[in-house]
């Protein structure tokens, strides 16, 4: 009913022109009521003055005055629909259970009727005596969840034992020996707790948000990485057509020079030739003139002359052979092959040294770890042995047996690329160790005890493995490099100097922090071997 009082009275202040309610109301003379703005602009369109409603005509312009009732009636209902429109509830705001139609928001919520009520049907709990003793509060949804299921009472309490909200009743009877507080006591106390949660929610938040920045972090390395491997290649291929053009001209170059050095012959042989037809013709002449003499004396001194050919070569026995390109090709390609060989080797090593030295870290040696016939520069970047023990404080990280030490820094993932200088030493193993290794007993160093390292003895050089893995000797290693990528398991050894790939160990399992390790060996008898292991720092080429 409520719905239907509301449409009929809009419909009775509402202009039948704009269809909103009355602005300025005025009345036609046939009893129809009109906005002012409205019916005047009607009018003013108009060739004949009508009434929109009736179509009653006027024969003038009707003279029109303001409705004076209608006017404070109109305003009086716009007055009524704001204020109504103020009550209606709210996205957010609890909603009367008594109102039907359009909802207004609650007022209060009463815990005795489980029900919220707004202004109008609140009236009866503040009129009738039995329903005033009803415990109102601030409008709240979902009464129901807010009482007691056993007793049908407010949970106003807090069981501190069980962590759940109880009535007044519940204290009597299941939580009769528990302590509990009220809500509002509870609430400060777990108001200040979650503000620790939310303070390790936001940090697992940034935490993640660290993970999300590492991964893109990585992606870019990936994508720089990328381009680098493509320019590298890029380089490595011109290098190689540059070598193939080169042999391509050579093979030109060898092939023409042959068939020079054919044509020159035959040239030679072909004027020799000529000029012995042109002797024999000239003879051939002189016989013929003679042959018509009668001159019986000039003919007897001339014939003697005559009767012996000129000198000529004996033509049996020469022959022009074309050129033989047999096994030229071959042996250009056997050339190529080999000088591609050594190009490909030499630009792929450099491309690679170039890439692995990007991941350069900066390390020093742990003076803690250190054997204690060794002396340690002042920088901790310089490592030879003393050939003195020194008393030096027990320490489990110090090596006793065999004269070793290792970088303070450590490594659990990623890639990392340390050089050092092996100049003037004639013994000598660097490389990585994992954290747990022995450093009280003598221990051969090989990747099952823990190390991953390369070394130089007088008989060569070698990756310490069971067996060793021994490699070509490099007189001229002045300088080491070591590349790890942890989490692909590899440790790879470069020559810097000459810009060369010594040998990589694949398949590596690394569980543990990783120690850049130096080993400078004893001096020798000789007093040999005295070279410091220097930790250069890294000179990354253009």
């Amino acid at each position: 009913m409520a719905s239907a009082n509301t449409s009929g009275s809009e419909e009775n202040f509402s202009c039948c022109i704009c269809l909103d309610v009355f602005n300025s109301p005025v009345s036609t003379p046939c009893g129809h009521n009109f906005c002012r703005t409205c019916i005047t602009k009607h009018w003013d369109e108009q060739v004949t003055f009508k009434c929109p409603l009736c179509n009653m005509a006027f024969n003038t312009r009707p003279d029109l005055r303001i409705n004076t009732l209608l006017s404070e009636l109109a305003a009086q209902f716009q007055t009524s629909i704001r204020v109504k429109d103020q009550l209606c509830v709210k996205p957010g705001e609890v909603p009367c259970d008594v109102c039907t139609g359009t909802q207004l928001k609650a007022m209060k919520s009463c815990l005795v009727c489980l029900m919220s009520f707004c202004q109008a049907h609140l009236e009866p709990h503040l009129r009738v005596e039995v329903l005033k003793k009803h415990r109102l509060v601030e409008p709240m949804d979902r009464l129901e969840e807010r009482m007691c299921k056993k007793h049908n009472q407010p949970l106003e309490l807090f069981c501190q034992t069980e962590q759940v909200c109880v009535c007044q009743f519940c204290t009597e009877t299941d939580h009769k020996s528990h302590p509990v507080v009220p809500l509002t006591e509870e609430y400060e106390v777990k108001t200040a707790q979650l503000g620790k949660i939310e303070a390790e929610v936001q940090q697992m938040i940034q935490e993640r948000l660290n993970n999300i920045q590492e991964i893109k972090d990585t992606v870019n390395r990936g994508k720089a990485d990328a381009d680098r491997e493509i320019a590298d290649g890029v380089h490595v291929l011109a290098a190689l057509k540059r070598s193939i053009k080169k042999c391509q001209d050579d093979l030109k170059q060898m092939v023409k020079e042959k068939l020079k050095s054919t044509e020159k012959q035959a040239e030679d042989l072909i004027k020799e030739l000529q000029q012995e037809i042109e002797d024999l013709t000239n003879r051939s002449s002189e016989v013929k003139q003679l042959s018509h003499t009668e001159d019986h004396l000039h003919f007897l001194q001339t014939f003697r002359s005559l009767k012996d050919p000129p000198p000529t070569r004996d033509w049996t026995t020469v022959e022009v052979r074309p050129p033989s390109y047999v096994g030229t090709l071959r042996r250009s390609l056997d050339q190529l092959e080999e000088t591609l060989n050594m190009e490909m080797k030499k630009l792929r090593d450099d491309a690679e040294l170039k890439r692995v030295q990007q991941y350069s870290v900066e390390v020093t040696l742990d003076p803690d770890t250190a054997h204690p016939r060794l002396i340690l520069s002042e920088d901790w970047k310089q490592v030879h042995d003393g050939g003195v023990w020194k008393e030096l404080p027990d320490n489990p990280k110090r090596f006793t047996k065999k004269i070793r030490v290792l970088t303070r820094q450590s490594f659990s993932s990623g890639r990392f690329y340390f050089e050092v200088q092996v100049k003037d030493k004639t013994a000598w193993s660097v490389g990585v160790a994992r954290e747990s290794i022995d450093r009280k007993d003598l221990i051969t160093a090989t990747p099952e005890t823990g190390y991953w390292t390369l070394s130089s003895y007088e008989d060569g050089l070698v990756f310490n493995d069971k067996p060793n893995v021994r490699l070509p000797l490099r007189a001229e290693l002045q300088k080491v490099g070591v590349f790890v990528d942890y989490d692909e398991g590899l440790v790879s050894f470069y020559d810097v100097e000459a810009r060369v790939h010594i040998y990589s160990a694949t398949g590596c399992s690394f569980t543990e922090p990783l120690y850049p390790f130096l080993c400078p060996w004893p001096i020798d008898n000789e007093g040999l071997n005295s070279a410091p292991l220097i930790i250069l720092p890294v000179n990354q080429t253009d």
